[in-house]
């Protein structure tokens, strides 16, 4: 692969300064995508450009077209769950027991953190379903969309997913690499002891929780929150939604809304991809036993290496985006089944909304395939290589977790994908903290700043895939989604290399940096709110704030004239 130095630098950075300036996305990755056929082909680069674009789609097996049709069927999904009545039944229900935008917002949060097993299923389930109680409690889109993105990979990276299973793999195969496979504690093992260090995503999780229970925002987001309290636009004016439910449906079937219509759809969604995930692993760990000539019963393979270890394999060896399509498509048929029990609409009707569901997606989609071709052209100028390798000069033991967690956050900012940068620099730091450390004490460490780094670049990029869908789940408009967000990881951030300062050069443990980490960023909210505030004279509290024509409970809901009375 050649490599073109800081130039590969100018494609990714191009690409993000014009979306976040101009507001536009899909002109700025173009444009993005381009310059790096420019610098590649050393001509207009026309050709290269749609080559990549091709290639960027049929890239993986298929992977990235199975979540194109993921993606596709998910909006079928949501549309028939809208035309149903659906949403409509959910707002009524939560409108009689969420009274605020507290218990909106941590229920929100709950949800996220309770959808662990996807973080594309996590931001489609979560974003759907609590857009319409949000919108009806005044909670702006783009504080939704940050609440589901936040609550979306962190969540993912931590519990059993698709995700962990990645990760194992490459411990797994870092420690091959190095042909230290035998000696070295199991990746499994090195996993759970990085989970402290992916300090970033513990830290993610727990900024929701105080934002959401505080009621207290800072940079845009307060301008947007109040906003939104004030004039009742859960979007900016002039803001560009990436999905718009409401004006590209029409209005729902209201004659006879139901409960039934949104949460069956739900958990078939939720039911069969898990259910594909295991029944998939298990035909793949199956193969793989019987390869290796080891038994193929669980019980069996349980006895000699423990169950929990088996589990884990058949989850790793699952295949994830065939289990979403599955699962996409059983909540399509579902919702189409109910409909026409139920006698809401006929056949007819019925392929007319999931053909209607696929347009409201269409600029989802359009946005991945850019964002995926302009991490493929990083990719082939060397740009995770190159700034992998200006960090290797800086490197100590005690600014190693630092300088792995800019590098990683540097590339997945600029690359737009958290599993491309863990991929890309796993291997380099798990061999670097082998280096620099008494044996592997370090690994776990360098581990958790990779994936703690590789989540703060992907939040903060308006060219990744996760940040794009939880804007268009959530309904809200992706720059406007990235330029409030990146306010609140940036203050994760400087808390998490404040962590792993106190452990490189003060060996102050896990155990008692986290809370300090979590004291921090409860002072850093309540401080930064009210600076803030001060300074744009506004209240750091939204719901504090009069609304017009309306007056606020204390806990934050608006209530009508006829209420206040």
């Amino acid at each position: 692969m050649a490599q073109f130095g800081a130039l590969s630098l100018v494609p990714p950075l191009l690409a993000i300064g014009l979306a976040i300036v101009t507001r536009r996305p899909m002109l700025s990755l173009f444009l993005g995508i381009w310059s790096g056929a420019v610098i590649y082909t050393g001509s207009l680069g026309i050709g290269q450009t749609f080559d990549w674009i091709v290639n960027a789609i049929i890239v993986d097996d298929g992977f990235h077209v199975q979540i194109l049709v993921f993606t596709l069927l998910l909006g079928s999904g949501v549309a028939l769950i809208w035309r149903l009545g659906g949403a409509i039944a959910v707002r009524d229900w939560a409108t009689d027991r969420l009274e605020s935008q507290r218990t909106v917002g941590v229920t929100t949060w709950i949800l996220g953190v309770a959808m662990f097993f996807d973080d594309y299923a996590n931001t489609a389930i979560v974003g759907s379903t609590m857009r319409e109680i949000s919108d009806e409690l005044r909670i702006s889109r783009e504080k939704l969309a940050y609440i589901v993105d936040s609550t979306a990979a962190p969540v993912a990276t931590l519990g059993i997913s698709s995700w962990v299973a990645f990760q194992l793999s490459l411990i797994d195969g870092a420690y091959r690499d190095m042909g230290v496979a035998e000696e070295a504690p199991t990746a499994f093992e090195t996993f759970v002891r990085s989970i402290p260090y992916n300090t970033y995503a513990l830290l993610a999780i727990v900024m929701v929780g105080i934002i959401v229970y505080t009621g207290r925002d800072y940079g845009e987001m307060l301008t947007a929150e109040h906003r939104a309290w004030t004039t009742g636009n859960v979007n900016r004016e002039d803001a560009q939604p990436l999905q718009k439910v409401e004006e590209e449906l029409g209005a729902p079937i209201e004659k006879r809304p139901m409960l039934l219509t949104f949460f069956a759809p739900v958990v078939v969604l939720i039911a069969v991809t898990l259910a594909s995930a295991f029944w998939t692993g298990y035909q793949s760990w199956v193969s793989s036993q019987v390869e290796a000539g080891a038994p193929t019963a669980i019980g069996a393979a349980a006895n000699d290496t423990g169950l929990t270890q088996v589990l884990i394999d058949i989850v790793g060896a699952g295949d994830f985006a065939t289990a979403l399509t599955w699962g996409s498509f059983a909540m399509v048929v579902s919702a189409i089944v109910l409909g026409l029990a139920y006698g809401l609409f006929d056949i007819g009707e019925a392929v007319d909304t999931v053909l209607d569901g696929f347009g409201i997606m269409l600029t989802a989609v359009t946005i991945l395939v850019l964002a995926w071709t302009i991490s493929s052209v990083a990719e082939t100028l060397g740009t995770g290589d190159y700034v992998a390798g200006l960090a290797r000069g800086y490197l100590s033991a005690e600014l190693l977790p630092v300088l792995i967690l800019l590098v990683a956050a540097f590339v997945a900012f600029t690359m737009g994908s958290s599993w491309a940068t863990m991929g890309l620099v796993t291997p380099i730091a798990v061999q670097v903290a082998y280096e620099f450390g008494a044996g592997f004490d370090l690994v776990p460490v360098a581990v958790g700043a990779v994936f703690s780094g590789a989540i703060f670049g992907d939040h903060a990029s308006p060219i990744s895939d996760t940040t794009v869908l939880s804007a268009t789940f959530s309904g809200a408009d992706l720059i406007d989604h990235v330029r409030t967000q990146i306010p609140y990881a940036a203050t994760v951030f400087v808390v998490v290399v404040g962590c792993y300062l106190l452990n490189g050069y003060l060996g102050v443990p896990a155990v008692v940096f986290l809370p300090l980490g979590v004291v921090a960023l409860v002072g850093l909210v309540v401080g930064l709110s009210r600076f803030d505030a001060d300074r744009k004279g506004l209240e750091p509290i939204a719901s504090q704030a009069s609304a017009d024509g309306d007056s606020c409970s204390p806990e934050g809901r608006v209530e009508s004239p006829d209420e206040a009375e």
